[in-house]
Parts: C-alpha cells; structure tokens; sequence
C-alpha cells in the first residue's frame, strides 16, 4: 500500500511540475522545458531506487547507522555555513555542491532524518528506564540544540520544524512532561538570546532575522513584501481553479508566481486540476498517513514503534504546512510539497525515510511468515485498507 502511495504522488506530480517548469524555462533557462521533466524524472527514478535499497536493510542497523552519520552531518552542516550567506544572489548557507554531478544538496533535510532517528534510539534504549533530566540533556538534548544552532542561521522554519517534530516524538516515547516544559522553555529562551545576537551584529547574518520579521509582520499586518507577492498570486490561482481546474498544463499564475515548481506547486496543482485535485492530493497524504500508524503500531520492538512515527509524521506535517502556506494559514516557509515538488534533496530524503518505513514493516511481515500464524477475515481486511 505505501508503495502504491508513494508511486500514485510521483506519477501525479509530473504534470504539474512539467507546467510550472515553463516560468523557470523562460525567465532563467533556454525556453526548454523538457529538459526540466528529465531532470524530475531522474530525481524520482534516484528517489525509487533509494526506498528499494533502503528497505532491504534489516532496520536494526540504523540505530547504529544514525550514531555513524552524526558526525557527518555536523561536518555539512558546518561546510555550508562557511561558504558565506549568498552566491550569485542565492541563500548559499543552505545548499552544498556534491562534486562531479554537479547536484546541489541540503544537508539540513538530512540532517533531520538522522536526528529524528538518534532520538528514537535514544528513548527505545531507555524506554523502561527512569530518564533523568541530567543524563538527557546530555546525551538527547545537546546533539539535538548543536544541530539546530547549525540549521537556525540560514533556515528558521526548518530548524523549527525539526524541533516541534522532536517535541512530539519524545513525547510519544514517554519523555518525562516536566522536562519537557523546561526544554522548550529553554529553547524560547535560546531563540531570543539568538535574535538579539543577530540585531546587536547584523553583519555576522545579514538580512535573516529581518526575513523572519517581514515574514511574521506580513502574515501578521499584510504589509506589502515580496511574501505578500507570492502569497497574493497563489490565492488568484487556487481561486481561478474552482472545481474542476482549468486542465493540465493551462495555468496562468505559473508565470507570475516565483517558487511556482517548489513551494507553491500546490496553488498551481489547484489551478489546474481544481477543488478535485486539491483532494485527491489529501487524501493521498491521509493515506499515508494511516498506513505510517499502521506500521509504527504492529513494529516488533519500541525502536521501529519510534523510527516509524519518527520519520513519517515529519512528511505529513511539511505536506500541510506547503499547503497551509499557498492558502494563507502560515507565514511563508519555503517547505517543498514531499513528493510532488521539484528539488533533488527533498524528493530523495523523503524517499530514505519511505524506505526506513518500509523496512520496518518488512521485518514484521518476515516474523509473521516465519510464524505461519493464520490471518482472520478481519486482518486481512485491515491489512488491504
């Protein structure tokens, strides 16, 4: 089922995609859009192949596959941070250029899968134990906060994300709640102490902490910023798609509306295939969704329970924040549509973490072959669904 999910996204995010890549084509490209398909193509056979391979690994081993790449993710992390703040005009602190092939990668999304799996690790190792606050801050809580402060500077939303994610699945894993009041007090108090930094010495990280306050005050007032711009477009669009949509490929905003194969690619989604294929789109996420719970609850030890839940939630949770965004729930966030938009790392961690989950729920199809146990019409029912 997850499987089928994952390939009905991927096929459905190619027209799309292909129509919104037309703006990139003519403002930034040779007028060629075909080229733009190969390139999503490549991503997504890349992206299969990662969840094929992946969920052939027994997913034991990546509790200490996760210790293993710490280490290397502080290294990207800090590789990124020391390229400067722009590159001909582009954020540069958030992407790194893997050599030869010519790929630029974001270390902070997988900087965020590997976290939420050392945290799974963390709390199923400890999970009959008495936590102290002591031992989890240093063992659980500083890995956690030296990721985020590497993240923090050139990506807010990101690093926020990762924390709230981390907040709910601590939470889960039966991390004590008056710790958890104090980390998260502790972390507002860390994020203030971080912006006034940023005020008292703008030239050390030039333009972020005003970005995040233009963001907030337009969500806030409706100022008049380029968010505002964006944001303005994609309402037209969702709003000139009604019910049925305009058709594929015939979208108008597209042109005008920057970002409009990534972060807006729902607006255009909207516009084309209307009210139906905002839905549609839903309730694949729903889907996967359930079937995410489904695994996370029939794993056959506390780590796959916590990896599962751990690196699943946070799909869903950046699918309804890129689409709150086009709608006008959140600021603007810059978060991609999983699966659907255009970009190489997103599309490729996403897939890393399927392939955790499917590995998870191979290991206990493996236990249940080995067992021969009979299934009951109501299993197999629930299994199909």
């Amino acid at each position: 089922m997850i499987w089928a999910i994952v390939a009905l996204l991927a096929i459905f995010s190619f027209l799309p995609v292909y129509s919104a890549a037309s703006n990139l084509a003519y403002t930034g490209g040779n007028g060629q859009t075909f080229g733009y398909f190969v390139k999503h193509f490549v991503h997504l056979f890349l992206g299969f192949s990662i969840i094929y391979g992946i969920h052939k690994i027994p997913y034991r081993y990546f509790r200490g596959l996760s210790m293993v790449m710490f280490p290397v993710i502080l290294i990207l992390l800090v590789v990124t941070l020391l390229q400067g703040t722009t590159i001909a005009g582009a954020n540069a602190s958030r992407w790194i250029r893997i050599p030869v092939v010519g790929f630029t990668f974001q270390p902070s999304t997988l900087a965020a899968l590997v976290l939420m799996v050392y945290v799974a690790r963390y709390l199923s190792k400890n999970f009959e134990e008495n936590i102290t606050f002591k031992s989890s801050m240093l063992n659980l809580w500083l890995p956690v906060f030296i990721v985020l402060v590497l993240i923090l500077p050139a990506n807010f939303s990101t690093a926020a994300i990762i924390f709230f994610m981390i907040i709910v699945l601590v939470f889960l894993g039966g991390y004590p709640i008056r710790y958890l009041a104090a980390i998260v007090g502790m972390a507002i108090m860390g994020l203030m102490f971080f912006i006034m930094t940023a005020k008292l010495f703008p030239e050390a990280m030039p333009n972020r902490v005003d970005t995040w306050n233009s963001r907030i005050e337009h969500f806030l007032d409706n100022k008049d910023t380029a968010e505002d711009y964006q944001i303005e477009k994609a309402k037209i669009a969702i709003a000139t798609g009604s019910f049925y949509g305009l058709g594929p490929g015939k979208s108008v905003q597209k042109n005008f509306l920057p970002q409009s194969s990534s972060d807006f690619i729902f607006a255009i989604i909207i516009e084309e295939y209307g009210l139906i294929g905002g839905v549609f789109l839903i309730l694949l996420y729903s889907l996967l969704l359930f079937r995410i719970v489904v695994v996370a609850q029939k794993a056959d030890s506390v780590f796959g329970k916590l990896t599962t839940i751990g690196v699943g939630l946070p799909i869903i949770f950046q699918a309804l924040i890129n689409m709150g965004v086009a709608v006008e729930l959140f600021p603007v966030t810059g978060q991609t549509l999983p699966l659907i938009s255009s970009g190489g790392t997103s599309i490729w961690v996403t897939c890393l973490a399927i392939g955790i989950i499917l590995s998870v729920s191979a290991k206990r199809e493996e236990i249940r072959n080995q067992s021969g146990d009979e299934q009951s019409p109501l299993d197999i029912l629930s299994e199909t669904l």
